[in-house]
């Protein structure tokens, strides 16, 4: 057993990323049923919402689950008083600094993850106390660093600067990809596109569909004056780059993704006018398959290609 299966007691050292509009009890309790660990993303959900989701996961499954709290929530000291209050276990943090919540999480007995775009950011979750790390590079959808460093890249960096059980995030789409990312230092992945995918998953059918049909290169980082994110081109798409291109201001990108853009996109399926976030990876994915089919396949498909380099000469 590696480290972050013996944190989170959880079989498999896969985690289901939190992702807004994509991640609700459905998706996360079918993840930890299967033997990784299921996330609830409180990011797209009202205090009240999340009261719903958490006790609805208790009632789905008795295995070890969490809440992926992204800081920049504008409710975010009465979202923290509800994890502690319905009696959370594990929370996952991301978009700011955990320095402020860490003590109070642990004092609550709750176990507290970060997620970082590079080494720096690392060292810092490291000195706020926080019991693993998650590097998340720039192949992956939704908030990523404005560095643009790859996974590939990211990993290596992050291993050398903290001592903190490392969990990789970005591109990770495959068995193979979860060993690579191993062998570069993380102990474990946190897996976002596939699970945003899934049958579980709450997004709408019209913006799973637009994914998995998608080809390389469909993707780009973009809004990086805003919250850099990775969206699919589509005709949002189009006005945010045209705009970026001429220099635009951060007001001006607001006004252009309107009102609940990733709602419109991602939950009601507007998949022109919305903001469609999800990971370079997506262009691998052909159909949709449930929680548990995803993270049977990743826990195969790794350990096969670990035989296979174990055979192979050098």
């Amino acid at each position: 057993m590696n480290r972050i299966c013996e944190l989170f007691g959880i079989r498999h050292p896969i985690v289901q990323g939190g992702m807004v509009w994509c991640s609700g009890w459905r998706l996360a309790s079918a993840v930890s049923n299967a033997g990784g660990l299921g996330l609830l993303g409180a990011g797209s959900m009202h205090p009240e919402t999340l009261t719903e989701h958490i006790r609805k996961m208790k009632e789905a499954t008795a295995k070890p689950w969490g809440v992926n709290v992204p800081l920049m929530y504008p409710e975010i000291d009465r979202l923290m008083q509800i994890i502690i209050s319905e009696g959370v276990k594990i929370v996952f943090t991301s978009a700011g600094s955990p320095k402020k919540f860490t003590p109070m999480l642990h004092e609550a007995g709750i176990k507290v993850a970060h997620v970082v775009s590079s080494s720096k950011f690392a060292r810092k979750c490291e000195e706020a106390g926080v019991d693993a790390v998650v590097a998340e590079g720039f192949e992956a959808g939704g908030h990523n660093g404005r560095e643009e460093t790859t996974t590939m890249a990211l990993i290596p960096e992050v291993r050398r600067a903290t001592r903190l059980p490392l969990l990789a995030a970005g591109g990770i789409g495959c068995g193979e990809a979860m060993l690579a990312a191993m062998a570069l230092g993380a102990e474990g992945v946190q897996v976002g596109t596939l699970f945003a995918l899934a049958a579980e998953s709450s997004a709408s059918e019209a913006f799973k569909q637009r994914c998995v049909a998608m080809g390389e290169g469909d993707t780009m980082l973009c809004l990086k004056k805003i919250s850099p994110s990775r969206l699919v081109k589509n005709a949002l798409y189009d006005r945010i780059a045209e705009a970026e291109g001429r220099g635009a201001d951060a007001d001006e990108l607001r006004a252009i993704l309107g009102p609940a853009a990733s709602k419109r996109g991602i939950f009601e399926g507007d998949t022109e006018g919305g903001e469609l976030e999800i990971g370079q990876v997506a262009a691998s994915v052909r159909e949709i398959k449930t929680a548990k089919e995803i993270v049977e396949e990743l826990v195969a498909d790794c350990a096969k290609a670990r035989e296979l380099l174990a055979a192979a000469t050098f």
